[in-house]
């Protein structure tokens, strides 16, 4: 399956590792990327084997498949640029945040085989979660080739109408984030409470790690692990019974809900 990336930053470069770790062949891979710096850095970190260069030309019509993974606000501009260079069978997936699927076929002459896909940064050690939403052009060849390069880094998850991805950007594609915030102030807490910073970052981190883990793994919910682990009068009943007080539950969530308005906002 040859792809050809459209900007080499940290998504790209995440993908393209899992991508190649699945023993696919870098000659069977370009990258496009008008950084002289980071392209001295692709060509070190790959190999001689993989094309990388500045500029798109008609050798773009020889991929299957084109990923872009250049910054929203420089997307327009990638996508005339590359417009003259597709073939009919060119499959061309963004991982540009906000960007809704009209604009992208609009930008690309009305080209209709296109993927919209929403990773996560936890791609970037092979354990993200990327939703995907396709216009209607996109055959089940082409899903599978999203879910091959896609799935080299995070789980999959279809979704059928667009919209949607507003919610997973909220979620998952702002949620990193939000369990970095809960990292951080557990650590502190730590600290607070006087424990050397090596020992709070370190029991934070487990924690989140292996709390995650254990949820993912149990056949229990979140909820009924929360309840197996508060003893009645004990510790965590007091630490919860505070948060509850100051409805952190209900804030977390009108949170998650802004994410979302503010993805449709920049969507238009």
């Amino acid at each position: 399956m040859k792809t050809v990336f459209i900007g080499g930053g940290n998504m790209a470069s995440a993908i393209l590792g899992g991508y190649l770790a699945q023993g696919f062949e870098p000659s069977e891979i370009a990258v496009i990327e008008r950084n002289a710096e980071r392209r001295e850095q692709l060509q070190r970190q790959w190999g001689g084997g993989m094309l990388v260069k500045e500029h798109p030309d008609q050798s773009i019509e020889q991929y299957d498949v084109i990923l872009m993974a250049v910054k929203p606000q420089d997307m327009s501009e990638a996508a005339r640029i590359l417009a003259p260079y597709l073939s009919r069978n060119s499959l061309i997936i963004s991982i540009a945040a906000g960007i809704r699927l009209d604009c992208l076929s609009q930008w690309f002459s009305g080209h209709n085989r296109l993927i919209r896909a929403m990773p996560n940064t936890p791609a970037l050690v092979g354990e993200g979660i990327t939703g995907l939403a396709a216009l209607s052009g996109v055959t089940s060849g082409d899903r599978e080739k999203a879910e091959i390069l896609l799935g080299s880094v995070s789980q999959i998850v279809w979704f059928e109408k667009e919209e949607e991805l507003d919610a997973v950007t909220a979620v998952s594609g702002c949620g990193p984030a939000y369990v970095f915030y809960f990292i951080e102030a557990l650590d502190k807490a730590a600290q607070e409470l006087g424990l050397s910073p090596e020992n709070s970052r370190q029991l934070a981190l487990q924690t989140f790690l292996g709390a995650s883990r254990l949820a993912a793994e149990s056949k229990h919910s979140p909820a009924e692990l929360r309840i197996q682990v508060t003893s009645k009068g004990g510790a965590t009943e007091a630490a919860l019974s505070s948060l509850e007080k100051h409805k952190v539950n209900e804030l977390f969530i009108d949170a998650v809900k802004i994410a979302a308005e503010k993805s449709k906002a920049l969507g238009r």
